[in-house]
C-alpha cells in the first residue's frame, strides 16, 4: 500500500474519531453526515499537497472535489440542524440501548464511513498519483463535462426539493416536475455522475483500476443507503408514491410514462 495512501487512511479515522467525541456530548450521531462531503475535501486536498506538483489535472480536481463536498456539507448543514437526530440513528440509539450505543456508533457509524470515504477516495488518489505533465487532454475534459452534468442533477435535485417542501401547500404530496420529472432521485444520480466524473479523470491520468472508488459510490447510492433506503421508505409514507414510481425513471434521467 502507498505511503500517502495509507497516511489518508489515518488521516480520515482521526478525523471521524474527534467527530465521534463530538457526537457523544452533543448525543447526536447525525452529524457525521455533514462530514460527508467535507472529508473527501480535506483527505483529497491531502494527496493533492503529498504530490510533487500541482498540475492543471491535480487543480482540475482539487477544484471540482472542494466545490462539490462544500455545497454538500453546506446544504446537509442548513437541512439538519436544529432538527434532532436522524430517524435512522434514533432507531439504532433504541435498539442498541442509550447506555451502549454512545460507543457502538463509533464502529457502526463513524468508523465504517472512515474506512467507506477511504476506499472511494482510492479515485481522487489514483488521479493524484499518476498525473504526469501539465496538459488536459480530451478525456479530462469529458470527465470534466460528466461532472457538471452531475452537479446540476445534484445541486437543482436539492434545490427544488428544499423549495417544495418549504411550501406548505405540499405536504404530503410527491414531487414530480422540474429534474424530478425525468429521475426519481435527480440528487443521486447527480452524485454518482460526479464521482464518475472524476472516474474519467483518473483515466485520464492512467489510473484505470482506481475507478474502483467511484463503482463503490455508485453501488452504495443504489443498492445501501441512497435509492433502495428511501424507496422503501417513502412507499410507506406516501401512497402516491406508487403511481410516481410506474411513471417516472429510477435513477437514470428518461421521459415519464403516460
Amino acid at each position: 500500500m502507498n505511503p500517502i495512501y495509507f497516511q489518508g487512511l489515518l488521516l480520515i479515522i482521526a478525523l471521524v474519531t474527534v467527530l465521534w467525541v463530538i457526537s457523544v456530548f452533543l448525543i447526536n450521531v447525525s452529524i457525521v453526515d455533514l462530514f460527508w462531503g467535507l472529508g473527501f475535501v480535506i483527505v483529497n486536498s491531502f494527496y493533492c499537497y503529498s504530490s510533487s506538483t500541482f498540475s492543471s489535472r491535480r487543480i482540475l480536481l482539487l477544484v471540482l472535489v472542494a466545490v462539490w463536498g462544500l455545497r454538500l456539507s453546506v446544504y446537509l448543514a442548513l437541512r439538519n440542524i436544529g432538527k434532532g437526530e436522524d430517524f435512522r440513528y434514533r432507531e439504532f440509539r433504541k435498539n442498541y440501548g442509550e447506555r451502549n450505543y454512545w460507543w457502538i456508533s463509533y464502529f457502526q457509524v463513524f468508523l465504517l464511513q472512515g474506512v467507506l470515504m477511504w476506499m472511494i477516495s482510492s479515485t481522487l488518489w489514483g488521479v493524484n498519483l499518476f498525473t504526469e505533465g501539465e496538459s488536459l487532454n480530451f478525456t479530462d475534459y469529458l470527465g470534466l463535462l460528466v461532472w457538471v452534468i452531475g452537479f446540476i442533477f445534484e445541486a437543482g435535485g436539492d434545490y427544488q426539493l428544499t423549495k417544495f417542501k418549504n411550501d406548505p401547500a405540499n405536504m404530503g404530496m410527491v414531487l414530480n416536475t422540474g429534474l424530478w420529472r425525468f429521475t426519481r432521485h435527480p440528487n443521486y444520480f447527480g452524485d454518482a455522475a460526479i464521482w464518475w466524473g472524476y472516474g474519467i479523470i483518473c483515466i485520464a491520468s492512467g489510473g484505470y483500476w482506481y475507478v474502483a472508488g467511484a463503482l463503490l459510490m455508485t453501488l452504495l447510492i443504489i443498492k445501501v443507503s441512497g435509492v433502495a433506503l428511501l424507496e422503501k421508505t417513502l412507499k410507506v409514507k406516501k401512497p402516491e408514491y406508487e403511481d410516481y414510481v410506474r411513471k417516472t425513471s429510477s435513477f437514470f434521467p428518461w421521459f415519464p410514462k403516460n
